[in-house]
């Protein structure tokens, strides 16, 4: 169980690195569209939200 919770915590991890990136590379584009920045962003919220629940998760699991 508690290694399973590690693998989804490293995808979660590089999930949101990916959305960031992906943002900012948006940010800088000459077409931007706010409602897609604003989509990332929630995308963003949404997984560093997922990562800290499964932390909470490892940490309770315990050993």
């Amino acid at each position: 169980m508690k290694m399973i919770l590690i693998i989804l915590l490293g995808l979660d991890m590089i999930a949101v690195v990916g959305v960031l990136l992906f943002g900012a590379i948006g940010m800088t584009s000459e077409n931007r569209d706010p409602r897609r920045s604003n989509i990332l962003m929630r995308w963003r919220v949404g997984l560093q939200g997922a990562a800290i629940a499964l932390v909470v998760l490892l940490l309770l699991t315990g050993r």
